[in-house]
């Protein structure tokens, strides 16, 4: 039964007790007598109900609350349905969390749940065979403490969760995981760990086959090159229509050569990308052989050439790869900007980064071309690259030299007007070389 309260029937009950009992009291002569009885009457009658409902309160097995009217009867049925509105909400809660838990064990990748201090709060099952997490007797535990990798130590660490974190799984030293954390919910974590072994695996065949198909390749035109010089230097003995097929075949060695040489530092660049780089590397020193190596390239088009290089700041790092990067850039600005154009390149400090800059005046490219300029093999325009003897890899080069160095590549570039590479190093990965002061070489 549902019980409609009303102020006024409950002060209209209570007036017409109280005055039955004052009408009683005054035809029997005792007012206070009657009163005394009625409001014992009173205190049982509530005492009794409020026995009732401790029991049904602490009662499990009874749902529907006591008979009673007025307003215990109010109160009962006030409690009843907050009661059955709490229980359809939880029911849902429930439900939902079933669905949660469903999907998460339904998911091929091993799912926990962590607080703030990476305490784990939950998992699914995938997290016991990858990451050997046993629920629910490890609730609780901190994630490091049974996932021991020094490399997942100091990702938390570093409490920066832009990019996953790879390690050796702790019970398979031949499987490879992936973890990623992401703010979960309030005040949570959700931690993904993903088996990439197999992905692993065929990088690992794919760089092997690269390096060794490389390796394997530059013998043979080593040795072809060789006759090829030979056999020009007997000019006497061909006609010019032979030498003409000579001087094609020479250069297509190159061309081949050439993009063996780039095969081979891309494959040197990935097997060092997880290795920490600590050399000090002399910028100013590095930047004057590309100036000469630019003069030499220069003769013919006739850039006007700017350098701006800060002859104090050097650069803890990797020299051979970052002097292919380099000239990667350079060569480039180089080869796509039409005869009398003008490049500027510069080493400078700028706010919290170490800047090494590129800009030329070239023919530009597309905006919907640069997400993909640093793809392997990917040519803007394959005509024009042969001719200038790219080989599609310069920028992927440039592009693995970055992140191996912490560093960011940021490409802009407007068609028909020119382009602007820019490469930012942290400025905690520079030092200071001298005293002397930066330097500006201008060649016209």
């Amino acid at each position: 039964m549902i019980y409609r309260f009303s102020l006024k029937q409950f002060f209209h009950r209570v007036l017409t007790f109280i005055s039955c009992l004052v009408i009683a009291g005054l035809l029997f002569g005792e007012l206070q007598l009657v009163l005394l009885i009625g409001a014992v009457i009173v205190l049982i009658w509530n005492y009794r109900h409020l026995l009732k409902l401790i029991n049904w309160l602490w009662q499990k097995n009874l749902i529907s609350p006591p008979e009673s009217s007025g307003v215990w009867g109010h109160i009962y049925d006030g409690i009843y349905r907050r009661t059955q509105k709490y229980r359809r909400k939880q029911r849902e809660l429930n439900a939902r969390i079933r669905e949660f838990r469903d999907g998460a064990e339904a998911l091929p990748d091993a799912a926990v749940v962590l607080d703030l201090d990476y305490c784990i709060r939950w998992c699914n099952k995938k997290a016991t065979y990858l990451l050997g997490i046993r629920w629910p007797f490890d609730n609780g535990q901190r994630i490091t403490n049974l996932v021991r990798s020094p490399e997942l130590t100091h990702y938390i660490g570093k409490n920066d969760f832009t990019l996953p974190c790879s390690l050796e799984s702790p019970d398979n030293e031949d499987q490879q995981l992936e973890l990623r954390f992401m703010p979960y919910g309030d005040k949570q974590y959700l931690l993904l760990a993903r088996d990439v072994s197999q992905l692993h695996r065929v990088e690992k065949m794919r760089s092997d086959f690269v390096a060794n198909v490389s390796h394997e390749l530059k013998t043979p035109l080593t040795v072809v090159r060789g006759y090829m010089e030979l056999i020009q230097e007997q000019t006497e003995d061909f006609s010019e229509q032979w030498l003409r097929t000579f001087s094609t075949i020479e250069q297509q060695v190159t061309r081949m050569d050439r993009l063996v040489e780039q095969l081979l530092i891309l494959s040197r660049v990935e097997v060092n990308a997880d290795i920490e780089i600590k050399a000090m590397v002399n910028i100013p020193e590095m930047m004057n052989t590309l100036i000469a190596d630019a003069r030499i390239l220069n003769k013919d088009k006739q850039h006007k050439l700017l350098f701006d290089v800060d002859e104090t700041l050097g650069l803890k790092g990797n020299e051979s790869e970052l002097k292919s990067a380099f000239a990667n850039l350079l060569v480039n600005a180089l080869n796509y900007t039409p005869d009398g154009g003008t490049i500027k390149v510069s080493w400078q400090r700028v706010g919290e980064h170490c800047v090494y800059q590129v800009s030329d005046t070239g023919v530009g490219i597309r905006s919907e071309d640069i997400p993909r300029l640093t793809e392997r093999f990917y040519r803007v325009d394959k005509s024009r690259s042969r001719d200038t003897g790219g080989t599609g890899l310069g920028l992927a080069i440039v592009k693995h030299v970055a992140h191996h160095h912490h560093a960011q590549l940021h490409i802009e570039s407007t068609l028909h007007k020119g382009s602007n590479f820019k490469m930012e190093f942290p400025a905690q990965d520079c030092f200071v070389i001298g005293k002397s002061h930066p330097k500006k070489h201008i060649i016209s």
